[in-house]
Formats: C-alpha cells, structure tokens, sequence
C-alpha cells in the first residue's frame, strides 16, 4: 500500500476521532439542530442532488450494471423527500446519549447505574443506494457518534453531493462538521487499512450483499457488526387464518423481493395443504413467482389442472439455505410445529421468521424457540426495518448476538457503561494505616 493511501486514510480517522469529546457533551438542541438544517438544504438543492446522481447512473449504465441495481441508485424527488423525512423523523426520537437505564443502591451505600454513551467513530461500508449516507450520518449525529462513511464508486458523486450538504448545516448549527467523514477515493485499498485500525475504529458495519459482508468480517482487526443473508421464513400452521396466510405470503414474497427481508422458505403443515397450497400457488404464480417444491408440494400443484401455468420445480436441498432477493420461493411441507422450528434453526439465517396461526400457545412457543433478530406472530417478515419500527431509520440490521440485534438504530448506535457514586467508599475495610496517618505532615 501507497505512503498516499495509508496517509489518507489515517487523516480521515484522526479528524473524526480529535470531535469525539466534543460530541458526548453536545446539547440535544444543537444535533437536531443541525440535522432539520441538513433537511432544509437538502430540499433548496434538489437540482444539484440530481445532477449530481446523474453523472452515477450513468456511469452505472456504462458498467452495464442491471436494471434493479441502477434503480436502487436513482434519487428522483420521491427518494430525496425520503431522506428529509429521515432527517426530521431522527431529529424527533428522544436522544439516548447520557441516558440511566438502571440505578440501584449496595449494602455500602455504593449507587451503582448503567448509562448509555457513544461507540465513538463508526466506519460503515455500503453499496448502491445513496440513501444510506443520510441514514448513517443521521443515526451517528443523534447519538453523538463520528462517522466515516464509504459508498460503492458506482454512487460516488451522489454521496458527494449529500455529505457536503450534511456537513455544511452541521457547520451552521454548530455541530462539529468532522463527525462526518467521507472516502471520496475509490482505492480498496482504503477500506482495508481502515480495518486495521484496532483502537482508532470502535466498529465497523458493512451494509450490502454478501460477498461484501464476508470481505469486510475476514479482513477486520476491528469489530465488525453484520448479516450475511436474509433466509426468512414463514411458518403456516394447521390452526392458521388462511385468509391472513394468502396476504401476508404475499407481501413477504412479491413486495419487494429483492429485500434481506423478503420470504424464501415457505413452511406449510401437512393437514392444511390440500386447503391452503393450491390457492397460495394460484397467488403466487400469478405474480410471476417461481416455487421449488418438495415432493409433496410439486404433487399439488402438479395434478391440478388450474395451476397449469405456476413456475414449479422440484427442490433441491441448498434451495432451502438460498436468499433468492428474487421472485423465487421454496416450499417444504412439516408435519408439526416442532418440526418446523427445527426447519428454521437447519436452513434459516436468524434474520426474521413468521408463524401464522391463531393458537395462542403455539404462537408463544415459536416466539421463544425460533432464535432470529425478529420473531413474527400473523404479519409479513418485510416489517423487518428501522424505519418501519418506528426507530427512524437504521445502520442495518444485525443478526449477530452482541449488543445490537435486528434493526440497529439510535439506541443500538450506543453501549452502556457502569458510573458510580460513592461518599468515600473503600473496599474491606482497608484504607491508610492509622500510624501513616498521624505521621503525615
């Protein structure tokens, strides 16, 4: 690596770690301040948020890059009027910097509490969408972490466009414009020394495919926060709504597929099959969604003549691990509710999974044993958002069993440390000798 890059690199680091002090004692006032400005401006510079993304997308159509991925690109009014709303729905949350989550008094007369700070400087990789640059820089100004933030090349000038916005309110509420840091270079070689940097970098989150992911969790000295897919299931039950079951499937499935939480495996119990399969593959092939059946499935739909024209294979076995992010859907028929919770743990990726069923003791059964980020009772895994959970927005979603698990946003964005009040405590009894004592001078 380049004295240059290696130089860069640690520049943008440095800048964002010098703010950290400064961010922790900063007024709620001041961050959403700066955060109902960055909206304002964003509004007054539509043009040049769109002139800007229009240099990317053409690029994006230069690489030959798919339809899908160029859309997921594209900010027109619609999108720029959802990052605003982001800005100003963030600004609105209750600011969880220097909250007392737990206060309690020892036989000592020790107070002992937890209180909730900053991770500190916040490095978040991520691919295509632009939107993301607003969603991080939001969630780490509201909760007074520093962030270093590194788009794909593909979307390079958008990103531009939208930090120099972000920085310049900052610079006018007084928030301190070095908490948000941009890779404007399209070197890896940046992305990888900063993964190095174990003590400078509190955490890393990529947000992107897997393959993204994986590069990221196998280079990193540093914590990395991640997902590497979304398999979600939904589970219906032989005590189901099949009403709810046709429209929740539905919307997991054909909304928006493309999705980490969109549906891929469909679980179905034996005795609702002949019942409840062949209207849901009627659905389902009539939105142009490819089904991969077990035998006893591919059977149903293959010996009724009314779903003659339904995209139905026989499933092979990695189909049930597989994120399609497509119209794709795998179907495996279980004779109980046990054997579907073990389907889960085999095949699933933890991200978010459904039972549908109106029996209450078997919805509490599978909302204690399915071990996923997000457990569904009667609703579609798409809810799986920070946005959607009335958290604002999100860094990403985690699957990983640390702090943050499932849409990780303001509260997730902090970690709690113990603070103590003491009146001259000391620990058994044992301080400075008498004799010492007297002796002082």
């Amino acid at each position: 690596m380049s004295t240059e890059v290696l130089d860069y690199a640690e520049e943008k680091v440095n800048r964002a770690r010098k703010v950290l002090r400064e961010l922790t004692s900063l007024r709620t006032q001041i961050k959403n301040r700066a955060l109902l400005l960055a909206g304002e401006l964003m509004d007054s510079k539509r043009d040049f948020i769109k002139r800007e993304n229009a240099k990317d997308v053409e690029y994006a159509k230069s690489l030959g890059l798919s339809d899908a991925l160029i859309d997921r690109l594209v900010l027109n009014d619609k999108r720029i009027d959802g990052m605003i709303k982001i800005l100003r729905d963030v600004a609105s949350l209750q600011d969880p910097v220097g909250e007392i989550t737990k206060m309690w008094t020892l036989p000592n007369g020790l107070k002992v509490g937890k209180m909730r700070v900053p991770l500190g400087v916040v490095f978040i990789v991520y691919e295509s969408r632009p939107n993301v640059t607003v969603e991080a820089s939001a969630l780490c100004m509201k909760s007074s972490n520093a962030v270093i933030l590194r788009g794909g090349k593909e979307a390079i000038n958008s990103n531009r466009a939208l930090v120099e916005i972000l920085r310049e309110a900052s610079k006018m509420a007084g928030f301190p414009e070095d908490a948000i840091q941009f890779i404007d270079r399209p070197e890896r070689e940046i992305v990888w020394e900063l993964l190095q940097m174990e003590g400078k970098i509190d955490v890393a989150i990529p947000r992107g495919g897997e393959s993204l992911i994986k590069a990221v969790a196998e280079k990193a000295k540093i914590p990395v926060i991640k997902h590497y897919k979304g398999v979600c299931n939904i589970y219906v039950d032989d005590e189901a709504d099949l009403n709810k079951a046709y429209h929740i499937v539905y919307n997991a499935k054909v909304q928006r597929p493309s999705v980490c939480n969109a549906v891929e495996n469909l679980i179905i119990n034996r005795k609702i099959l002949g019942k409840f399969f062949p209207r849901m593959a009627y659905i389902l092939g009539r939105a142009g969604v490819e089904l991969r059946c077990d035998e006893e499935s591919l059977k149903v739909i293959n010996s009724d003549p009314r779903l003659h024209f339904v995209r139905a294979v026989p499933a092979r076995e990695e189909d049930y691990y597989e994120e399609f992010l497509d119209l794709i859907l795998a179907v495996k028929v279980v004779d109980s509710l046990e054997e579907a919770i073990e389907f889960i743990e085999k095949y699933g990726s933890k991200h978010s999974d459904a039972i549908i069923t109106e029996n209450y003791t078997k919805a509490m059964k599978f909302l204690n044993e399915v071990d996923s980020a997000a457990v569904y009772v009667n609703a579609s895994t798409r809810f799986t958002d920070g946005n959607e959970f009335g958290l604002g927005a999100e860094m990403g979603i985690s699957t990983d069993k640390i702090h943050a698990r499932g849409p990780m946003a303001l509260e997730e964005l902090t970690i709690q440390k113990f603070i103590i009040f003491g009146n001259g405590q000391i620990r058994d009894g044992v301080g400075v000798p008498e004799d010492i004592m007297r002796d002082l001078f």
